[in-house]
């Protein structure tokens, strides 16, 4: 086998495991519903919080929303599905930026209050922002025409909406390695998504005009 067979080989696999994490997460909010809100990261807020109405709106319109984003992202990378019905693609696009915009707004909103203080908070705002941004250029990009733009900043976005799953990769392997789960999710707050961003910058940069390689 050659080397060039093999690392298209483990791109696939590698690609096929990112979508598989992402429509387990992305039906994660649903967990929620099925058995209540005492598990999981909501574990760590404090009652008062848990009772605020506000934030719980904003909790619930981040989660849900963004899960949907996640389930249908990955679609949007596929070349075939693309060829076969543009208009298909238009669609969930569409779904997929509403949705992103509504869950990165209220990601930013009630990263104010995120567990670990202002070092993770600003991680977590850091990430909404950066979601929304890219997410709402994809969108102005392909409006006017800018394909490639479009979808290196779609690389982007989605890279940031993996740090859903990359959350929940890291955190356990931190926690069990500092001891803290404090310390542990300051750390992952900036980790779930900065080298998702890098990556996805190496992917963007070799785009090149009408070819998507992911």
């Amino acid at each position: 086998m050659t080397v060039h067979a093999t690392t298209k080989i483990l791109r696939s696999a590698s690609w096929i495991l990112i979508c598989l994490l992402a429509i387990i997460i992305g039906f994660y909010p649903s967990l929620y519903f099925i058995l209540g809100e005492k598990f999981g990261l909501l574990k760590s807020k404090p009652p008062a919080l848990l009772t605020n109405l506000l934030w719980r709106i904003g909790f619930y319109a981040h989660i849900i929303p963004g899960g949907l984003a996640l389930l249908i992202g990955w679609l949007q990378f596929s070349r075939k599905l693309r060829e076969r019905n543009v208009q298909w693609h238009r669609r969930l696009g569409k779904v997929y930026v509403i949705a992103v915009l509504i869950s990165s707004v209220a990601a930013t909103c009630i990263g104010f209050t995120a567990t670990g203080g202002p070092i993770a908070q600003t991680g977590f705002i850091g990430l909404g922002i950066t979601w929304f941004t890219t997410t709402l250029l994809a969108y102005t990009t392909i409006r006017k025409g800018n394909t490639l733009q479009h979808e290196r900043l779609m690389i982007y976005s989605y890279a940031a909406s993996l740090a859903a799953v990359t959350l929940r990769l890291w955190l356990p392997l931190l926690v069990y390695e500092l001891h803290f789960f404090i310390i542990a999710y300051r750390v992952v707050a900036w980790l779930c998504w900065v080298p998702n961003i890098f990556v996805a910058w190496l992917i963007a940069r070799r785009l090149r005009p009408a070819v998507v390689r992911i």
